[in-house]
């Protein structure tokens, strides 16, 4: 089958991988413009994009597909059986949809549809989700709307970030994909049940602020989830602080008195950072990354008094500013 291949970041290489060693013939590649990255900003090509250079397949990058006319062209010119999206990143107008004899369908990462939208794997993670998946369905011009085709389902393991989970679904998608792909003629395709539906909207660098008035559980599933992207954050003496890795505290702390204010580190020890949350319960900070600063553990970040007991995670309501631009 020839199949035309949609798709930008690391997750969608798997199901891209899949489609070649399954015998497929992947004509034409599309993918997301080249954008900058890392501290120089500098305009380097994406990981789909790079496949396609290392494996002679040509790409395209439309910035705008949908009033793009030579990438329409581009796309004729293939003669696809069917076109396969993995993380594209953009809406994809009718015509194209139904270029192909088999139409195009799309590989999502959360079972549809729960979390439709652009952060399906962070979504899981802050819901409290046991278990997540991956959904393949035709796709329509509708937000993640179409019927569906097929779906796999995995648990999410208690200490995993999104990161994590996300690589896990790119290769459970891979496996779903040769499967549907091989009986795709017999497939009776199903409409979603609209009164499920959740959506899991793009995430924005705010999005990692910690409110430490949560519970530790809470916090927890925002540290994972903002993993590696955009990262979760707070302020520790008037500097950013990012909270890289971290995990609830169910020992009893021996503190007498009333609870402690949200934010206040109760402890510093070789162990991490122990911090004051909701409802009374504690959050130990295990890695952090500060301000021009590599990753490091929480334990060598308070050496020579960088943190302490009394010290305060700020609330994200105290400060005005805006956080500087996270590396992805």
């Amino acid at each position: 089958m020839r199949a035309v291949f949609f798709g930008s970041p690391e997750a969608a290489l798997p199901p891209l991988n899949a489609l070649r060693d399954g015998g497929h013939v992947v004509p034409l590649i599309v993918t997301g413009p080249d954008r900058p990255a890392g501290r120089g900003r500098k305009i380097i090509p994406g990981p789909v994009k790079r496949y396609a250079l290392e494996h002679a397949i040509p790409v395209i990058q439309p910035e705008r597909i949908r009033r793009d006319p030579e990438a329409l062209e581009h796309l004729r010119a293939a003669a696809a059986d069917i076109h396969v999206v993995v993380a594209y990143g953009q809406i994809i107008p009718r015509v194209i949809i139904d270029l192909p004899r088999h139409s195009t369908i799309n590989v999502h990462f959360s079972l549809l549809p729960r979390h439709r939208g652009a952060s399906p794997v962070a979504a899981a993670i802050l819901a409290g989700d046991a278990r997540t998946g991956v959904t393949i369905f035709r796709l329509n011009e509708k937000m993640d709307e179409g019927d569906l085709l097929a779906a796999a389902e995995t648990g999410i393991e208690p200490a995993e970030t999104a990161g994590e989970l996300e690589a896990r679904l790119a290769v459970l998608g891979a496996d779903l994909l040769t499967r549907t792909l091989s009986g795709i003629d017999g497939i009776q395709p199903r409409p979603q049940d609209q009164a499920r539906a959740t959506l899991a909207p793009k995430l924005r660098k705010e999005d990692g602020r910690l409110d430490w008035t949560r519970t530790a559980d809470e916090i927890d599933r925002r540290v994972r989830a903002m993993t590696p992207w955009p990262t979760a954050y707070t302020f520790l003496k008037g500097e950013r602080l990012i909270v890289a890795s971290g995990r609830p505290e169910s020992e009893p702390s021996g503190l007498a008195g009333p609870a402690p204010a949200p934010g206040m580190i109760l402890e510093t020890s070789g162990k991490g950072i122990l911090a004051a949350c909701g409802g009374g319960t504690r959050y130990r900070i295990t890695r952090v990354r500060p301000e021009s600063r590599p990753p490091m553990y929480a334990g060598a970040f308070v050496l020579g008094g960088k943190a302490g007991p009394g010290d305060i995670l700020e609330h994200p309501d105290h400060r005005d500013e805006s956080p500087s631009p996270a590396e992805r």
